[in-house]
């Protein structure tokens, strides 16, 4: 159920977009403890000038290949949020060679009932779910 949003600049490549959205999902999925098939990414590109993502005083240099993942989702426990950070920063940085310091994630919770899949119904409240 969780939505990923993904911001980035353009440039990348059709195998490394997916490549990335392939690898934050089988994250999301460990750590969140989600059923497969629990998939909803949406990749959103912008030139280099639309993305001011600074380091809030922590020193850290971003370059362009920076990845803002925006997680929309029930709520977590601390472990499961500290996993999902972890393993996702890990993993793209060992098998896409993405700098850790370019990876920022921020997760929204929310709860069922705010979630509506097709048909105007709200399938975690009339069971479907």
């Amino acid at each position: 159920m969780p939505i990923i949003k993904i911001d980035m600049i353009k440039g990348r490549t059709e195998e490394q977009i997916k490549a990335i959205l392939d690898v934050s999902y089988e994250v999301m999925l460990e750590a969140f403890e989600a059923p497969v098939g629990d998939r909803y990414q949406i990749v959103t590109q912008h030139e280099y000038y639309e993305m001011a993502i600074l380091d809030t005083g922590l020193g850290v240099e971003r370059t362009n290949d920076i990845l803002v993942f925006t997680l929309i989702s029930r709520p977590r426990t601390k472990d499961q949020k500290l996993k999902l950070y972890n393993n996702l920063a890990t993993r793209l940085h060992d098998e896409l060679n993405i700098r850790k310091e370019d990876i920022m994630v921020s997760l929204i919770e929310n709860t069922d009932e705010n979630w509506s899949f097709f048909n105007g119904e709200a399938q975690f409240l009339n069971g479907e779910l």
